[in-house]
């Protein structure tokens, strides 16, 4: 177990106080630096900064970063979720580095698309099959890794597959943990 013990601080974020959410860091006794390279090949949508030694990461719209000494976690309900969150993410490490010996690390900063991109590669039908109203909406999700390709039912027609091929290119999917 990578790590083992932590200092949970949870309050409102000083840009918003008075705000009914939450953000919440663990503060470690463990460096993790060495875990964020295997958290960067298996988390969809994680950026690791290598000259930083973090890692970020969108998660149902809260923003996670993986720091040596730190991971702080935002928007969140209320002081028992920022507690949970937090546990989760402990133990969302705690897994990796376990597996470690079965995952292949990554050290690339990789880009999260631009919803444009995105968009420029939908079926621009706006049919609402995906739930949202628009296409754009998708790709702004998407983009905040809120939705995944597979949420758009009509990529999947041939007419779309060139776009499918081209949007598995940019779009980080890769075996989401935790």
């Amino acid at each position: 177990m990578l790590i083992e013990k932590y200092e949970l601080e949870v309050f409102t974020p000083p840009c918003d106080p008075g705000a009914e959410r939450y953000a919440a860091k663990a503060h470690i006794e463990t460096d993790i630096s060495e875990v964020l390279p295997y958290l960067n090949a298996t988390l969809r949508g994680a950026i690791y900064h290598p000259g930083a030694n973090a890692l970020t990461w969108k998660k149902g719209g809260r923003n996670i970063a993986f720091h040596s000494y730190e991971i702080a976690t935002s928007n969140i309900e209320d002081r028992e979720g920022a507690e949970k969150e937090i546990k989760g993410l402990i133990d969302l490490v705690n897994r990796t580095w376990e597996r470690r010996a079965e995952i292949e690390p990554d050290t690339t900063t990789h880009q999260r698309p631009t919803p444009m991109a995105i968009y420029k590669l939908l079926p621009n039908t706006n049919c609402k099959q995906c739930g949202e109203s628009t296409c754009y909406s998708f790709a702004l999700k998407m983009a905040a890794a809120q939705r995944k390709i597979t949420d758009c039912p009509l990529l999947t027609e041939q007419q779309y597959a060139e776009k499918l091929t081209e949007l598995e290119k940019i779009v980080i999917e890769g075996p989401a943990i935790g």
